[in-house]
């Protein structure tokens, strides 16, 4: 396989797992509205693609996370797959459940702080990064507000 072949099927596994994750958004949408609207949805993909980078790049973070992200890349341009990629549907599933799994141990192992230094995105979609990856999410803030009151 050259790396052509190898670089096409990383943008595939991307595009599909992007795809994926705007039908989970869109349907939660439905289920919430008022909690993200369709433009946050579709800036769900893009925001998280750039909390990767600033992850990598930031020493602070801790060495795991970004040793993580590396594996991920890697991952993706490496032309050997659980499963091939040209057995239709299948072949880019192992892809985008690869994808999915090590980016819950990113955001899990980078923790709360790092998360929410460098989400480029609103609120909606940080809450929705905390709740898929298992982390606590933040107390609303009017509650927060109605609490220093008394």
């Amino acid at each position: 396989m050259t790396w052509t072949e190898a670089l096409g099927g990383a943008i595939g596994a991307l595009a599909l797992a992007y795809l994926v994750a705007l039908v989970a958004m869109l349907a939660y949408a439905r289920r919430h509205p008022g909690v993200l609207g369709l433009r946050d949805t579709l800036r769900f993909v893009p925001d998280l693609l750039v909390l990767l980078k600033r992850i990598l790049g930031d020493r602070a973070t801790g060495l795991t996370p970004r040793i993580l992200v590396v594996v991920l890349l890697l991952y993706l341009v490496c032309p050997i797959d659980l499963v091939p990629d040209f057995i239709p549907v299948i072949g880019y599933a192992d892809d985008v459940l690869v994808v999915a799994w090590i980016l819950r141990l990113v955001v899990r192992s980078a923790g709360p702080a790092p998360l929410r230094r460098h989400w480029p995105g609103n609120d909606a979609g940080l809450s929705a990064i905390e709740r898929l990856a298992g982390l606590p999410g933040r107390p609303p803030e009017s509650a927060e507000a109605a609490g220093e009151g008394q």
